[in-house]
């Protein structure tokens, strides 16, 4: 059986706790490798070794930083293929999502060539007489990364990334689902000059996170996952004096409107709900048509589309829309969700409860599920399902519609498919919702604007990458510096005045 263990100062190191992760092959549900965890200690012993290298690697100036991170694009490209075959086998995503998921957080490294740009600070000449100010970006030491399952090498880059490039060094904890294409990724760092110890990949669990929080050598937390472990982290961050940015769970609304394309409309649905079998924290989980005309039209041209979806294993290459999800505990809360829905009286449009692919019977596969006059008092509307589930609410206006976006407790992503202007201005402008598509399914902002959402779905005051990710990686330090003068009235230069 194949075991996976640790990256400690540029080499795999293997552990000593003699405890063991099993690593699923999604789409047959056998365990494919066993994944080593770390002691407190072994956390502690990198953190320290990642402080020893920050030190020249702060030192370095940005632009030679920002070479490392040029090649690092290199070779991502270079091993495209293999890194997200990998991260198929692993997480069941088919080929083409697993190579989305890479070149998004690709996009992020090469954002990050720009850091010499980015850590630029602020001069203000003559402030008073012989007085200028200047401030200062400057790296916060070692900071930490604690990534989720369902993006085992984008939400990993958008971490590394800019807290690398800023001159930090990172512990990186991984899920234990899907650990190694972070792995891999540290392999490429190395070759590509980022020296040994400045990122250290450490696999745990609950107790590896909490040597992080309480580990006093790390000054910051950058989390994604579900909300109440984003809420205990953020929370045990701020007691422990780190800086923190936790996002959490999500639960994101399209509202279609009358005058919208439903053909359009539902092709997006399509996509944004069942896409990477709805595993993703901007999934589309709930469709909001406004009025009962559109609510009909709509179901009409959703159900055909669902029925041809094809489900199955990342082997089948092009032929399949979604995998299977990434683990049977996850597949069994889903279909008890679903069957929450039916229990409180939502109508099963769409029933994949009895989906089973012929010599994959033992996977993690859900077929697609599609509810009509589903309503917010049920679990299924509140309740993050992660699934291929998607459920759709009935409005009678427009009102009615942005304030179920507008009171659910999550605020990550949310939608709206109108041809009207004022209504889209309207929509963008009132929505307390962190990231909004007019006519765009999947509001993920690109590289050089950051990512995050409000309420529960985000905690902390600063945004994954774009320039949030440079900020919250660097602090502010501001110098006020006065050199007397020794030149005289008249332009005779003192020399008396310079003893």
């Amino acid at each position: 059986m194949k075991e996976i263990h640790h990256w400690i100062d540029g080499k795999e190191y293997k552990g000593t706790s003699g405890r063991f992760s099993d690593v699923y092959n999604p789409a047959t549900g056998e365990v494919q490798a066993k994944l080593s965890l770390a002691t407190k200690d072994e956390l502690d012993a990198a953190v320290a070794s990642a402080a020893k290298a920050q030190v020249a690697w702060g030192a370095t100036n940005p632009q030679r930083r920002a070479r490392v991170m040029m090649e690092f694009v290199r070779l991502i490209n270079r091993d495209m293929d293999v890194l997200a075959e990998t991260l198929s086998s692993e997480h069941g995503k088919t080929f083409p999502d697993a190579k989305g998921d890479v070149q998004r957080g690709l996009e992020v490294i090469e954002f990050c060539i720009g850091a010499p740009h980015l850590l630029k600070g602020e001069f203000t000449d003559s402030a008073g007489p012989g007085i200028d100010i200047y401030s200062m970006r400057q790296p916060l030491g070692v900071v930490a990364g604690i990534t989720p399952f369902n993006f085992p090498a984008m939400i990993p880059l958008w971490k590394m990334g800019p807290a690398l490039a800023a001159g930090n060094a990172m512990i990186l904890k991984p899920s234990e689902r899907d650990p190694s294409v972070p792995l891999m990724l540290a392999k490429l760092l190395q070759e590509a000059g980022l020296p040994d110890g400045v990122l250290q990949v450490v696999n745990g669990d609950k107790g590896s996170v909490d040597a992080i929080l309480d580990n006093p050598v790390i000054q910051a937390v950058g989390f994604v996952g579900s909300t109440p472990i984003a809420q205990y982290i953020y929370e045990r961050a701020a007691q422990n004096g780190k800086r923190a940015q936790c996002f959490g769970g999500a639960k994101n609304h399209m509202i279609i409107m009358p005058d919208a394309d439903l053909d359009q409309a539902a092709d997006a649905l399509v996509g944004a709900g069942y896409g990477a079998a709805g595993e993703r924290c901007m999934a589309i989980s709930v469709a909001v048509p406004v009025g009962d005309k559109t609510a009909d039209a709509l179901i009409e041209r959703l159900i055909p589309r669902i029925e041809k979806l094809k489900v199955g294993p990342y082997t089948a290459g092009n032929d399949v829309d979604y995998g299977p999800v990434v683990t049977k505990a996850a597949k069994e809360n889903i279909l008890r969700l679903v069957q929450s829905g039916v229990d409180q009286g939502a109508e099963l449009v769409v029933d994949g409860r009895d989906f089973n692919l012929q010599g994959y019977e033992d996977g993690f596969f859900v077929g697609p599920h599609l509810f009509d006059r589903v309503t917010p008092d049920m679990d299924i509307y509140k309740t993050e399902i992660f699934g291929p589930v998607l459920s759709t609410v009935r409005a009678q206006s427009y009102e009615e519609a942005i304030q179920l976006a507008i009171d659910h407790e999550y605020g990550n992503g949310t939608a709206i498919y109108t041809r009207d202007g004022d209504t889209a201005r309207d929509f963008a402008s009132r929505i307390n919702i962190g990231m909004v598509g007019v006519n765009v399914p999947i509001p993920v902002p690109l590289a050089y604007h950051t990512f995050g959402g409000w309420k529960k779905s985000g905690f902390g005051d600063l945004n994954q990458h774009g320039p949030d990710a440079f900020r919250f990686y660097t602090r502010t330090k501001t110098v006020t510096a006065r050199w007397p003068s020794g030149i005289k009235e008249g332009g005779e230069f003192n020399f008396k005045a310079m003893d």
